[in-house]
């Protein structure tokens, strides 16, 4: 039986002693069935048409800072103080550098808290603590300060175009701000969603969604009444459902920590190897698919998350959804299983820190989420491995990917073997992740004999990429071209373009991929 403690409450106890499984944990997805139910309740009985956007922040508000204590137990008191300390710094620092202070305080107090954690509870301890929903608080706020920045202070022709959508033209109100940061929808694991689409929500105002046309513009959708989230919700309940008994069942059974046996690195050959290490790491990641699938589905039954209809009248419930499983899994590229995975995490990443960064952008943007991730050293060993892999994949990407688009066989067997390449390199880097001490992460790679690390380097010493595409010949421009095409048609069932205020973040899909290995 798992003797985790908990800074929260102790109610349930003896149902943690009935499932096996440590009472934090327990209460936290407890607690999240809880927002379910209060979801559905607070679109019947609180609908905005119904009741007034004060008494809808305030419920929302109070609803979440009880799950908040009822998990973390006095701990909780750190979201308000970093919130509020945040919200002062915002109206004394002013709107031409509260961007500024606000990052740095936020983000300098989400490090201090994980560092305590580590210290005040057993190191390694990999289970629900305070500092979870605190990384995703500290993602609201440096979202929120850039935009009320962007909104009241940089010219409009400044701005980019995603930024001019997402930009704040008002300072918001305490209990504005204090219902976008710790609401009962999102507080204990999220996920980010922009302050506009949040507000719009809360005061039901027509969202004015959009859609692809043929051309691949959005044509405006208006004056059309959102749809009824029953049946979203009941997918993604299913899809948790099944990723929970996965994760109970099976994943147990499969500990990544055994890659690192020393019988079985002895005795298991290089084929055992690489297929235990793919299926550990493929059993390591219904937990995230439990978590993030429940949170959309809570946000879904409260009536947020809708962003529009697709071409042939579908309604799409994923604007803040944070990934796409299929697509994950039936990756062929590191790429598209990055695109796919913790997508807000990326589309925050991007926002304030690649498209702003004065000099090294993928530098700056990494070392940001390697500090918003922790302070565990298998997170840093993770990113700076996924680095190099991203860089040689796309270097091999770039340089081969267009002999083997015709004729479809030849593209199948080029499939084939990407996805089995890309399944084993992302399971290679993100071992430490899991394993978090630096020790047992070298213990893995000196068993593989950092032969990933060494081919990516190869690769990027043989196939380097030019930085950019206005120096390649005619030929070469026409043959990237077809590959992205079929890269897209690759994509179509999961692509993801959020609300009207985000659409345009697609547009630059390219420049995201750049750093969205930083990701978690």
């Amino acid at each position: 039986m798992a003797t985790t403690s908990t800074t929260g409450s102790t109610l349930l106890q003896p149902l943690s002693n009935a499932v096996q499984l440590p009472i934090d944990q327990v209460n936290f997805v407890v607690c999240q069935l809880f927002a379910l139910i209060a979801a559905v309740w607070f679109r019947t009985y609180l609908h905005s048409s119904k009741t007034s956007s004060f008494i809808r922040h305030i419920v929302a508000t109070l609803l979440g800072l009880y799950l908040a204590f009822f998990c973390f137990g006095w701990y909780a008191l750190n979201f308000l103080i970093q919130s509020g300390i945040s919200y002062c710094i915002m109206i004394i620092a002013g709107v031409e550098s509260m961007h500024q202070c606000c990052f740095v305080f936020a983000l300098g107090y989400l490090t201090v808290c994980q560092i305590t954690r580590v210290y005040i509870f057993d190191y390694g301890q990999y289970s629900a603590d305070f500092s979870g929903p605190m990384m995703i608080i500290t993602q609201k706020i440096t979202s929120l300060a850039f935009e009320i920045h962007d909104g009241m202070f940089r010219k409009d022709e400044e701005l980019t175009p995603s930024q001019r959508g997402l930009a704040v033209r008002r300072m918001p109100s305490l209990l504005e701000y204090v219902s976008y940061t710790c609401n009962f929808m999102g507080i204990l694991a999220g996920p980010l969603c922009s302050y506009k689409d949040y507000i719009t929500f809360i005061e039901g105002r027509p969202s004015h969604m959009s859609q692809s046309s043929e051309n691949g513009k959005e044509e405006p959708q208006h004056e059309r009444a959102d749809p009824s989230p029953n049946a979203a919700v009941t997918e993604k309940l299913l899809v948790c459902g099944l990723s929970l008994l996965f994760h109970l069942t099976i994943s147990n059974m499969l500990p990544v920590e055994y890659n690192i046996d020393e019988h079985f690195q002895a005795t298991a050959s290089w084929p055992a190897k690489a297929t235990y290490l793919y299926i550990s790491l493929l059993a390591a990641r219904p937990k995230y698919y439990f978590a993030w699938t429940l949170a959309d589905a809570i946000n879904n039954a409260a009536g947020f998350g809708f962003r529009g209809y697709d071409r042939n009248g579908v309604a799409r419930w994923d604007l803040i959804s944070n990934l796409r499983i299929q697509q994950i899994e039936m990756s062929t590229s590191f790429k598209m299983f990055l695109d796919n995975w913790n997508i807000q995490t990326a589309l925050w990443l991007k926002r304030v820190c690649y498209e702003r960064a004065t000099f090294s952008p993928t530098t700056q943007t990494f070392f940001l989420s390697a500090i918003w991730h922790g302070v565990y050293p298998g997170y840093y060993l993770t990113f700076l491995t996924g680095v190099l892999m991203t860089l040689a994949a796309r270097a091999v990407r770039s340089n081969f990917r267009h002999y083997f688009i015709e004729p479809p066989q030849l593209k199948l067997f080029y499939d084939i073997i990407t996805w089995a390449a890309t399944q084993i390199t992302i399971s290679y880097t993100v071992v430490p992740f899991v394993l978090l001490s630096i020790k047992p992460s070298f213990t893995f790679y000196s068993s593989w004999y950092y032969c990933l690390h060494i081919c990516s380097i190869l690769v990027l010493l043989l196939l380097p990429v030019k930085k950019s595409p206005r120096g390649k010949s005619t030929q070469e421009n026409v043959q990237l071209s077809r590959a992205k095409k079929f890269d897209e048609r690759e994509n179509s069932l999961g692509q993801n373009s959020f609300s009207s205020t985000n659409n345009v973040c697609n547009q630059n899909q390219d420049t995201a991929s750049r750093h969205s290995s930083l990701t978690q």
